[in-house]
């Protein structure tokens, strides 16, 4: 299988193109610089790694006449979050957190889409609890994943003739360095060992691409059992 991944620097998109490799799927990896490209090429050495930097969606323009042949996933995994309130939001908070999460991802969907008509194959957008739900300092990453929804929800009614799969993962709180990101943001101890571990997300995403053709799962949302206080 050939997967073309964002994201695989850290967290959740770099176990997932871990665990594609080990298991001898092709890979094609986008990285925001050269610099970091070649980063990923050393550990990837395999894969097929394209320079595009997801804060500016332009950048992602013709990569799709860079990848050959079908592809049979696309990975979205690559995400950035900023907290504030809406009465101190940044434009700039704003302007990337949905260029990143939101307008990236449909451009390189809309790039990639003759690749994945070829073989049938699936887009699973990596998307987040607070893209059902938004809770307070949480505006502007909340508003550019229900837009991601969105954009999944639209994509999966226009493809189906096509015979492209599109599915979204809802992971909650995942044990990543966002989510140590999130947690000083947000003044808290950061403890792994209460939220998904990685591996946990990654099963759950190498299932939705690994279903039989006669299936298709829209929607999974993973959760973290969080121990009650003083359990």
């Amino acid at each position: 299988m050939k997967h073309v991944v964002t994201g695989a620097g850290s967290g959740i998109g770099h176990a997932l193109a871990r665990r594609l490799t080990d298991r001898g799927d092709e890979l094609v990896l986008v990285a925001r610089s050269r610099s970091r490209a070649t980063d990923l090429g050393r550990e990837f050495p395999r894969a097929q790694v394209l320079v595009a930097d997801l804060t500016d969606p332009g950048t992602l323009n013709g990569l799709g006449r860079q990848v050959d042949g079908g592809v049979d996933t696309l990975l979205h995994v690559a995400g950035v979050v900023d907290l504030g309130p809406v009465s101190s939001l940044r434009l700039a908070q704003w302007e990337e957190q949905v260029a990143v999460n939101l307008t990236a991802p449909a451009v390189l969907t809309r790039e990639l889409l003759p690749h994945l008509r070829l073989v049938r194959g699936t887009v699973v957008f990596v998307n987040s609890s607070a893209g059902l739900t938004a809770s307070p300092e949480w505006s502007a990453y909340a508003a550019s994943k229900f837009g991601l929804r969105a954009l999944a929800d639209a994509l999966r009614a226009e493809e189906v003739e096509h015979g492209v799969r599109v599915s979204t993962v809802y992971p909650s709180r995942t044990a990543t360095p966002m989510q140590e990101k999130v947690h000083e943001q947000e003044g808290r101890t950061y403890d792994a060992s209460r939220w998904i571990s990685v591996d946990t997300v990654v099963d759950t995403i190498v299932h939705v691409i690994d279903l039989p053709g006669d299936a298709t799962i829209p929607d999974v949302t993973v959760r973290p059992v969080v121990p009650r206080p003083g359990t």
